[in-house]
């Protein structure tokens, strides 16, 4: 595998595979990501055609404009459709396959392994649900895979409404209860070198609360949220995007460390300040996700 690139995750849509009209709709859509869902948004009783609804889409998408990344969630594979379903995402090469009910890192190192052979696509990376109590007991060894240069794990992603039914906590408009647990998930992406997405609005006609639940997100650190509504995709996209003084201040640190005379330099001073080649590297990072 090789390392992963920099990508601009501010919004990342759920789409159900089974919704023929969202799938249609999706390449004139400006979301950064699409989340092609085979597990929730699913019944029992359409797997089948949901699967092969995905499959027909990205053989088709080649040449359209959207989003610049798509991911297929899967079912869990302790399911009765889960290894059908990453066979079937394999084959049909999306950009990064989402497994739900990640609790240990077994659970990802088992479905690397699945794609470490000849038919997969060597840019086909991991997501991982966050999404029970065990899974947040077990983050940090969990996002120490994206460590692993081995391993495919890029982004982790926060199942809130899952959260919210397996321990009983409140949730609350300003999200009090969830935060440390949230706040985790950032933690982790940060120690492990990968992305994290905040968990999904409900309440997709209030988009006043969805620019709040942005903004909130957006402070933690998380690099984007998931989203259930187009309608949602333009508030993300704002939140999510790094400030103008951030990115003139990137370019900055960026063109000062391409000075020649600090080649050989760890550290250098720029505008009255200590600036390291830490803060190079979060700089590139920046003005890669600021595009």
């Amino acid at each position: 595998m090789s390392s992963r690139p920099a990508r601009r995750r501010r919004s990342v849509l759920y789409v159900p595979a089974s919704n023929a009209r969202a799938l249609a709709k999706l390449p004139e859509l400006a979301c950064d990501a699409a989340i092609i869902d085979l597990e929730d948004a699913v019944a029992p009783d359409a797997k089948h055609e949901a699967r092969r609804a995905m499959q027909v889409f990205l053989a088709g998408r080649d040449g359209k404009a959207g989003p610049t990344e798509i991911v297929v969630r899967i079912n869990a594979m302790s399911s009765e459709w889960g290894a059908d379903d990453l066979a079937a995402a394999r084959e049909a090469g999306p950009d990064g396959i989402l497994l739900p009910k990640v609790e240990t890192p077994r659970d990802i190192l088992e479905v690397n392994d699945l794609l470490d052979d000849d038919y997969a696509a060597p840019q086909m990376w991991l997501w991982a649900m966050i999404e029970t109590p065990k899974a947040l007991m077990n983050i940090g060894a969990i996002a120490e895979l994206g460590r692993d240069p081995g391993a495919r794990l890029a982004c982790l992603v926060a199942g809130v409404n899952d959260i919210v039914k397996q321990t009983g906590v409140r949730m609350t408009s300003d999200r009090r209860y969830l935060t440390p647990w949230l706040m985790q998930v950032v933690l982790a992406a940060r120690a492990g070198g990968v992305d994290a997405l905040d968990g999904v609005a409900n309440e997709f006609r209030d988009l006043d609360a969805l620019a709040r639940e942005c903004e909130d997100g957006a402070n933690m650190g998380f690099d984007g949220k998931t989203l259930i509504h187009p309608g949602q995709i333009d508030i993300a996209n704002r939140a999510f995007s790094p400030a103008p003084d951030d990115v003139a201040d990137a370019r900055a640190i960026v063109a000062a460390f391409a000075d020649p005379s600090n080649a050989r330099k760890g550290v250098i001073t720029l505008d009255g300040r200590m600036v390291e080649r830490l803060h190079l590297a979060q700089a590139e990072k920046l003005l890669a996700k600021a595009g």
